[in-house]
């Protein structure tokens, strides 16, 4: 990390950092329908998501990554999930990082919270799914973390939309 953002704390969200959450998404430039969506209501649905999945007694765990300098800088949400075959899972579905404040160690920080805490549930594992033209995948961040590519399963995905 630099020295700017020597001072990173990985600590659980809270309702109020929606704005801050919302910000990193939006600096990512990737998720265009995200600027059709006022602030405000962008802002509401993630705060309502954190105090209704991420409290005590919640299936979700929201982590961020707050800098000294700079305040939050980047997240990671992960659902835990029963599996009736071996335990219970960990799903990461969202780990982003201010491209700015990228290649300091902070998504590995995060990852390795969200480990320690799935570890501390009992859960055997953790899952994620990454597109293959992210910087992310092409620079084998997560080969680099320890973590395994299948090459024997395909994701598939079902929009609830085609069905209206």
């Amino acid at each position: 990390m630099t020295g700017e953002d020597a001072a990173i704390t990985i600590r659980d969200a809270v309702p109020e950092d929606a704005s801050a959450i919302d910000a990193v998404l939006r600096a990512l430039g990737w998720f265009t329908h995200l600027d059709d969506i006022p602030l405000g209501e962008s802002q509401a649905r993630i705060a309502r998501v954190i105090a209704e999945k991420c409290s005590s007694g919640g299936d979700s765990t929201l982590l961020v990554a707050e800098s000294s300098a700079r305040g939050v800088v980047g997240y990671l949400f992960v659902h835990w999930q029963p599996n009736l075959i071996f335990g219970g899972e960990g799903y990461v579905s969202e780990l982003f990082i201010l491209p700015e404040a990228r290649g300091q160690g902070i998504g590995a920080a995060l990852l390795d919270e969200a480990k320690q805490r799935g570890v501390v549930m009992g859960y055997q594992r953790l899952t994620l799914f990454n597109r293959r033209e992210r910087e992310s995948y092409q620079r084998g961040f997560y080969p680099k973390h320890g973590w395994i590519e299948r090459d024997d399963a395909a994701l598939f995905m079902y929009y609830f939309d085609d069905e209206q």
